[in-house]
């Protein structure tokens, strides 16, 4: 075993504070990171403030993993130390069931492995994630990271990144094809960012009028104000696929009516009950909407090639992990363009002064 350091919350009302534990021993097919960056996902935060069931404390969260290969056990034949690297929401999974094989991992019907908050496949031992110097997972559950990528922007791609991907890949958006993106945040500028470089028309669907010039920035070819009536008329039916990204409950009729015949909305933002939907909605016009739950090992790769062609990362503020309570405060705010990503440098000085 190692010792590792991170920075943990021992209850769901205690701030994140130094924290001292123990990583595995190498087991077959394992591989030793050295953390450099990992971003900062409200999933991180609503873990740690036991707002979803089940939180199990200490809590150390994270899983927006970029590090360098430290180690790799003697099986191991995809990694070599030094090899720049990634780990997502996932570090295991039973490997055998239907969707494993599929490459839908986290939908394992024995349930998936999580990288924080998840209990470990042969010991028990809950998860502890990448708010920390290092970390061991599995080999199949590591990814690759382009060259052409800059570690600290890409952080964000292996839980924001993918979240968004996962569905416009799915559904093949791509040239000729009109995409509304609702929802302008740590989600959905990677999704405007996506659909833009898969040459779809992309349109920013927003309450905020003054978000309009950062979604042109970042790719947008116009914004649609959700709360002008007569904007909403005059783009009715025009759609071919909708991200949504609002991150809480919300009417969906509003953006059902922008779907023209058989065009698809498919939610990643909204991990709470929505309001009942008028069935009459959905059946004049053929049209669909669905979920989407981060995305499987295989689509996570793919999602990370793309990206290192057409050189698409996240927008980030770099910060300590010194600074992590009052990161969350500011991300409870959306008071940050758009994704935090620690510096694990940061927590390699505090030890090294302590």
């Amino acid at each position: 075993m190692t010792q590792a350091n991170g920075y943990a919350a021992t209850a769901a009302d205690a701030p994140l504070a130094p924290f001292h534990f123990e990583r595995r021993a190498l087991r077959e097919h394992d591989v030793a990171i050295d953390i450099l960056y990992c971003g900062v996902c409200h999933s991180d935060l609503h873990t740690a403030r036991g707002d979803w069931a089940g939180t199990i404390y200490p809590s150390l969260p994270g899983h927006e993993i970029v590090g360098r290969v430290s180690e790799v056990h003697p099986s191991v034949t995809r990694y070599k130390a030094g090899d720049i690297v990634a780990v997502g929401c996932m570090v295991d999974s039973c490997r055998e069931c239907r969707e494993c094989t599929a490459g839908f991992e986290q939908h394992c019907l024995n349930g998936a492995t999580f990288t924080y908050n998840s209990p470990d496949r042969q010991t028990g031992d809950i998860t502890l994630g990448g708010y920390s110097d290092h970390i061991v997972v599995r080999e199949e559950f590591v990814l690759r990271v382009p060259d052409s990528l800059d570690p600290a922007a890409a952080a964000p791609l292996l839980c924001a990144g993918i979240t968004t991907w996962s569905p416009l890949s799915r559904f093949k958006i791509g040239p000729g094809m009109k995409v509304g993106v609702a929802g302008l945040g740590g989600l959905g500028h990677m999704g405007v960012k996506f659909a833009a470089a898969m040459g779809a028309e992309v349109v920013m669907i927003t309450t905020s009028p003054e978000k309009g010039e950062d979604a042109r920035r970042l790719g947008a070819h116009d914004v649609l104000i959700s709360t002008d009536k007569a904007a909403m008329a005059e783009a009715r039916s025009s759609f071919d696929f909708i991200l949504n990204t609002i991150p809480v409950g919300h009417d969906l009729h509003p953006y059902l009516g922008l779907l023209r015949r058989e065009g698809v909305m498919i939610i990643v933002g909204a991990v709470e009950p929505l309001p009942p939907v008028h069935g009459g909605a959905l059946i004049m016009g053929d049209k669909m909407v669905g979920g989407s739950l981060i995305g499987g090992i295989p689509a996570t790769q793919e999602m990370l090639d793309f990206c290192g062609e057409k050189g698409v990362v996240a927008d980030i503020e770099i910060i300590p992990i010194q600074q992590i309570n009052e990161a969350w405060e500011r991300m409870q705010k959306s008071d940050v363009k758009y994704r935090f990503v620690i510096d694990m440098a940061s927590l390699r000085e505090e030890r090294a002064a302590a």
